[in-house]
């Protein structure tokens, strides 16, 4: 049995208690995953700090290199990491690498990020009665960062903490999600071996309800990165203070599908970006509007295409979707189904359980209150509604308070523009799944989805300080 310890001032450490970690689709014990106290984060935080005051002085190449070596290994150990996924988190082999591969890119965008980190000269003569005088900004480091990751992509969503923070000279303290530890452990090694000082990344292991508060409010975290659930979302950010702070929350992500749309070509898609990973993606496919003139047609395609789905072992190659995260999300999201079924909602595939599994569903006849439209259900279950006029589908998709990423469908080039204008979400994607994302693009929510950007470029600017230095040249 395999028994964790937490990596402090870079080296493993034992604790007094360790938690039992299991197989979401067998039940198995996996490991038994140290357990932090509230002492040891503050050592990791002190460390962190201490590692700080020379880290943020290496530079942009140097740190450059440590990033690029990350993506050298990790593109070396691909296959061994993708099966650390399928036994954590029961994400599938192929979704497995698919993950491994962006996160690969992302440690890439970090390490170029980290060369083209630039200032500008401010014409300080433009201000009248000012002469002789120069000035220019620069981007610094702010000090330790507080990196508190979830369990659905704990490669790729940790490289989006960790890429843009070693880039400009920051250190991590990074507590991942309690049932996803053992990926994040193995980053420890891989940072390691690609030279990162050490201290420079503190990971701590258990509880976020026992650690967090520590992890938000420490005097020497100057920065806290979270991605998770909107209400922890919430109280991070009424703790949090005056420290910078970005925030990645939860959504329901909705796609608008107009008649000009060639809908043989897109259902695979469509199905894809609902059903991935058991649709436990923030941006998966949740609520889907077709115009009234193509929504049988839609919708039996997508039937027909979401029933050749396999459900089965992470670790089977032929496998599309399997558990979900923890059996009591089976039997949330079946209550879910079944509430909605009670106020007239028709299932028209899926909806099939085991204690750990729920079949792809797709469901009809929905109204806009139902928990499984209007809030996020992590899950495999998508709603198609139909809809008479564009103004009608902007509409229903603005009605949530949730808003990382929608999208639209359609060959009319000044419906696709007025839906880009009109559409409140943090990202409208045209012709294709609110559930793309690429590593570099900006990637946020507005409403109650989000605080802040990532998307490396743009997580950098998140991560450092705009420091403004002025200089008299005449005395």
């Amino acid at each position: 049995m395999k028994e964790t310890k937490l990596w402090i001032n870079g080296k493993w450490e034992s604790t007094a208690e360790l938690s039992e970690l299991t197989a979401p689709y067998t039940g198995k014990i996996i490991a038994k995953v140290a357990k932090a106290s509230v002492a040891d984060v503050e050592r990791a935080i002190e460390g962190a700090h201490k590692a700080f005051l020379s880290f943020k002085r290496t530079t942009a190449y140097e740190r450059a290199e440590i990033l690029y070596k990350v993506a050298a290994i990790m593109r070396d150990r691909k296959f061994e990491l993708a099966k650390i996924l399928a036994d954590e988190a029961a994400k599938p082999l192929s979704a497995g690498l698919t993950e491994l591969d962006r996160t690969i890119t992302t440690y890439q965008f970090a390490a170029e990020a980290a060369k083209q980190i630039t200032g500008e000269t401010v014409p300080m003569d433009a201000t009248p009665g000012v002469k002789d005088r120069m000035g220019y900004t620069k981007r610094v480091p702010l000090g330790v960062v507080s990196a508190i990751t979830p369990f659905n992509f704990p490669f790729n969503l940790v490289a989006h903490k960790l890429g843009p923070a070693f880039a400009v000279g920051n250190t991590v303290v990074l507590k991942p999600a309690s049932q996803t530890p053992l990926s994040a452990l193995a980053m420890a090694e891989i940072f390691k071996e690609a030279g990162l000082p050490d201290g420079a990344l503190q990971i701590v292991t258990g509880g976020g309800g026992d650690l967090s508060d520590t992890l938000v409010t420490h005097p020497l975290v100057k920065k806290v990165t979270f991605t998770g659930s909107g209400a922890v979302g919430l109280k991070i950010k009424e703790k949090v203070g005056l420290r910078k702070i970005t925030l990645e929350l939860g959504s329901n992500a909705a796609l608008i599908v107009e008649p000009s749309t060639p809908i043989e070509k897109i259902i695979a898609r469509c199905v894809g970006g609902a059903f991935g990973f058991a649709g436990q993606v923030c941006i998966s496919l949740q609520r889907v509007y077709v115009h009234s003139s193509i929504y049988e047609q839609f919708t039996k395609l997508f039937v027909e295409e979401t029933e050749k789905l396999v459900v089965g072992d992470p670790h089977d190659e032929q496998t599309d979707v399997s558990a979900m995260i923890h059996p009591d999300e089976v039997k949330r999201i079946k209550d879910w189904i079944e509430a909605a079924k009670q106020q007239g909602a028709v299932v028209a595939t899926g909806a099939e359980f085991t204690d750990r599994t729920c079949s792809p569903t797709v469901m009809t006849n929905v109204k806009p209150d139902m928990k499984i439209v209007c809030e996020e259900t992590f899950a495999p279950i998508v709603s198609i509604v139909p809809y008479e006029t564009l103004d009608e589908a902007i509409a229903l998709v603005n009605e949530s308070e949730l808003a990382l990423n929608a999208g639209i469908y359609t060959n009319v080039f000044t419906d696709a523009m007025k839906a880009a204008e009109e559409i409140e979400a943090g990202t409208v994607v045209i012709n294709d799944v609110p559930t793309f994302r690429v590593d570099n693009m900006p990637y946020g929510g507005v409403k109650n989805s989000g605080y802040g950007k990532e998307g490396i470029k743009y997580a950098v600017e998140e991560m450092t300080e705009l420091k403004f230095i002025t200089m008299k040249l005449t005395y």
